[in-house]
């Protein structure tokens, strides 16, 4: 294949004026997917990308979600699918692109500098940090960051006449990421044999670690989300005729979640870690060089360096992004109104959740957790068990070729080796598609801290959308090499 990456570039900057006018036209369809008032205008918005790629030769198509109605649409919003054939003698991967085409709720209102859903091209303020931006709902997430994908695949048409340069590419934009994703597991296993084609998921719906601080996100956590109640008196007892005869929901409660850590705030439940990936040395050498200040960390949110305490043997970044965790996110139980009430309750509640890192399933966690729950029952007392939801995390080998793909995309792009990083949190795409498909998924994303994501003013730098278009152009150009 002709080598025409320079000449992508080049079109690309030329095309910079209509690309933001095409992303303003976007960001001007309010596709809130929560609010039922929105519904037409969030199908509207994934009309609106699914036609934009079908122009550039993609076969696309809306599927309806949800119990579907007589007027042939689903109650949920629908999911964009698309594919590209590969050219003739293609060799390498077939690429997964996901994101998502609704948007948070804009409230409150009176917070924005100008309406959420009439983007504002303006220059930095006084005050604020970096250059040039779009301010709107949904600006950085997601369509901005789609549409470098988007403006990617137009540039790669217009030169060589393909949008992705011959490689295979399936994408799956979806509706209801900023509402719970509810209809998305149903369709990847209704598509599954379609989906199962593919061997990486690319996604563009992250950060980076700062302005001129390109990252890839190689990794997430999984998670278990459980709900346990345990309870002992068929009713709320007086304390003083009771206390001391029978147990007290609340305290036994508190004993047996007390140890979930030992001494060493490791989790004791039996076979927790028998299937976590341990962290490499080169993974952990690569992290020093990001010289995180845990210290400064822990100021912002008001702790001093004493705060800085989890597993032992780990430093804070290496217990955020490759440890598993176990968390206890609320408990309640008995009188928590003003003034006195002196009872025993009948019942006490908590959520735990356990945070997951390579190879951890959340059903055996929760499962596992589960049965310690039981060897830990107190006496007179018996469980309510629920098991809320679970994901899978997932991490790519950092010798993943698609992984060297992306990074050297990233250096050609910006000029500088992206940081591989990994994440604290959990994405469910990410899970489910492990779960499922049994693909992993790299993260590629141009945001910025303080890009305001679900606030008033969202904003996305210019900066950040050239280089999340360069990245995209010269990765597909990696792909098909």
């Amino acid at each position: 294949m002709p080598d025409h990456a320079h000449t992508i570039l080049n079109t690309l900057q030329s095309n910079e004026t209509g690309s933001i006018q095409r992303w303003m036209d976007w960001l001007r369809i309010p596709s809130v997917s929560t609010d039922p008032k929105f519904r037409d205008e969030t199908r509207k918005a994934g009309k609106w990308i699914a036609d934009q790629f079908a122009a550039l030769g993609f076969d696309c198509k809306l599927v309806e979600t949800g119990k579907i109605g007589k007027d042939g649409k689903g109650e949920g919003h629908p999911i964009v699918l698309a594919t590209i054939d590969a050219a003739p003698g293609y060799k390498g991967p077939h690429v997964l692109f996901y994101g998502h085409y609704d948007v948070q709720p804009p409230d409150p209102l009176n917070l924005w500098d100008s309406a959420p859903f009439e983007p504002v091209l303006r220059p930095a303020k006084a005050g604020e940090e970096g250059g040039e931006r779009v301010v709107a709902r949904g600006a950085v997430d997601d369509k901005g960051q789609v549409m470098t994908f988007l403006e990617a695949c137009r540039a790669w048409k217009q030169v060589a006449g393909h949008p992705t340069n011959g490689a295979k590419y399936t994408l799956l934009i979806e509706g209801e990421e900023e509402s719970g994703s509810a209809n998305l597991a149903q369709f990847v296993k209704d598509y599954k044999k379609q989906l199962d084609a593919c061997d990486v998921c690319l996604v563009s719906d992250t950060g980076m670690l700062g302005r001129a601080k390109p990252a890839i996100t190689y990794g997430v956590r999984g998670i278990a989300y459980t709900q346990v109640t345990l309870h002992a008196s068929n009713q709320d007892l007086h304390s003083g005729l009771w206390g001391g005869r029978c147990p007290n929901p609340i305290t036994e409660l508190a004993r047996v979640l007390a140890q979930l850590h030992d001494k060493k705030r490791r989790v004791t439940i039996p076979g927790f870690y028998d299937d976590v990936v341990p962290l490499t040395k080169k993974e952990r050498d690569n992290w020093k060089k990001l010289k995180f200040n845990s210290k400064a960390a822990l100021k912002k949110i008001g702790l001093g360096a004493a705060a800085d305490i989890g597993e032992a043997g780990y430093t804070a970044m290496e217990r955020e992004w490759g440890r598993p965790t176990a968390e206890i996110n609320g408990i309640w139980g008995g009188y928590i109104g003003e003034g006195a009430k002196t009872v025993i309750p009948a019942h006490a509640s908590a959520k735990v959740s356990f945070r997951l890192v390579a190879n951890q399933n959340p059903h055996k966690i929760t499962k596992q957790f589960f049965n310690w729950c039981k060897k830990h029952t107190p006496p007179g007392c018996k469980w309510e068990l629920t098991d809320l939801h679970g994901g899978f995390g997932v991490t790519v080998p950092i010798d993943s070729p698609h992984l060297a793909a992306a990074s050297s995309a990233l250096k050609r792009a910006s000029g500088k080796s992206p940081d591989l990083i990994k994440s604290g949190g959990s994405i469910p795409v990410a899970g489910m598609l492990k779960d499922i498909l049994g693909i992993d998924t790299i993260f590629m994303g141009f945001g910025l801290d303080d890009d305001r994501v679900h606030s008033p003013n969202e904003k996305f730098e210019l900066a950040c959308f050239r280089l999340g278009c360069k990245a995209h152009a010269m990765f597909i150009d990696e792909v098909t090499k």
